[in-house]
């Protein structure tokens, strides 16, 4: 679902840059007016969890392959305007220390993976939540439905932006990107109801336990399993593929760790085992800065 420089043209790139960032602002905002907040080291694990989940590619049919995507976990966890903060930072990170994603594209996956994937999957779960009864089997049907929906949210809005920016048109490209997220979106809503059943989405959110499990999971993830991840190409690029859309560029800047390896190490899976842990370090370290500025702007206002 990353985008490459390469596929989007003309003026949809600076277009999505604005809307995202436009997004993320709003974001920023509902996050300083929530009256629930996550803890600073809450929110550091769960965005590293979805970091090192997003490094975990898994088979599907026809040789591709999918990935969590993690919008709907993060709300679940963090609330839907921490949940858009936690999926754009770790796609700042992806794109900015492992070249994954395009610098000049990095405005529409954000738009189309923070804001309407986790924005508008936050919302189909929150309404669908609401007719269900608490810890039922029904509300976890209604997370892994909207987990499952905000894939294929996503995988419309990068098609509408293809078609715009005249890549390939709109009607050949729909079909196929939805039909190949549809399967992917069903490892998501399963992968989506297992964590927040295994981490704590909703109670309990201060303990230690809260933090030391996905922290323990993420690093696991990363630095263990991260190296066997399927080399399928995702959704995505096989789309592309399939319709000889996908043409490699040069990046924008060469980031220390691309294609998340450590490029001194020549051993393929320590290389991304080390990656896969200073990758989720890092995005603890910076999600957890984040919402300390949140609180310390909150308290500075309410100061004054």
């Amino acid at each position: 679902m990353h985008i490459p420089n390469s596929m989007l043209q003309g003026a949809m790139c600076p277009i999505t840059a604005v809307a995202g960032t436009m997004g993320i602002a709003a974001a920023a905002y509902g996050a300083v007016k929530s009256k629930i907040k996550p803890s600073a080291a809450r929110f550091g694990a769960i965005t590293a969890l979805i970091f090192a989940g997003q490094m975990m590619n898994f088979p599907i049919q026809d040789g591709t392959s999918g990935h969590l995507l993690g919008g709907v976990l993060a709300v679940a966890m963090l609330g839907i305007p921490f949940g858009m903060l936690s999926i754009a930072l770790v796609l700042a990170i992806q794109c900015l220390v492992f070249s994954d994603g395009g610098f000049s594209v990095l405005g529409a996956n954000i738009l189309n993976m923070a804001i309407f994937g986790a924005g508008l999957g936050g919302l189909i779960n929150v309404y669908l939540s609401k007719r269900a009864e608490a810890k039922s089997f029904k509300r976890a049907a209604c997370l892994g439905f909207a987990a499952w929906a905000s894939v294929l949210i996503a995988a419309f809005a990068c098609s509408v932006e293809l078609a715009i920016s005249g890549t390939i048109p709109f009607f050949k490209v729909v079909g196929a990107m939805l039909g190949t997220h549809a399967m992917i979106g069903i490892g998501e809503g399963l992968i989506t109801v297992a964590a927040c059943l295994a981490f704590v989405a909703e109670e309990d959110t201060d303990s230690k336990w809260s933090v030391a499990a996905p922290l323990t999971a993420a690093v696991v993830i990363g630095m263990m399993l991260s190296p066997f991840a399927s080399g399928f190409p995702d959704g995505l690029e096989w789309v592309a593929q399939k319709y000889q859309f996908l043409h490699e560029s040069a990046p924008s800047f060469v980031s220390p760790m691309p294609d998340y390896s450590i490029p001194v190490i020549t051993n393929e899976m320590v290389s991304t085992g080390l990656a896969g842990f200073v990758g989720v370090l890092f995005t603890f370290i910076l999600a957890w800065m984040t919402v300390k500025v949140i609180n310390f702007s909150v308290g500075a206002k309410a100061a004054a």
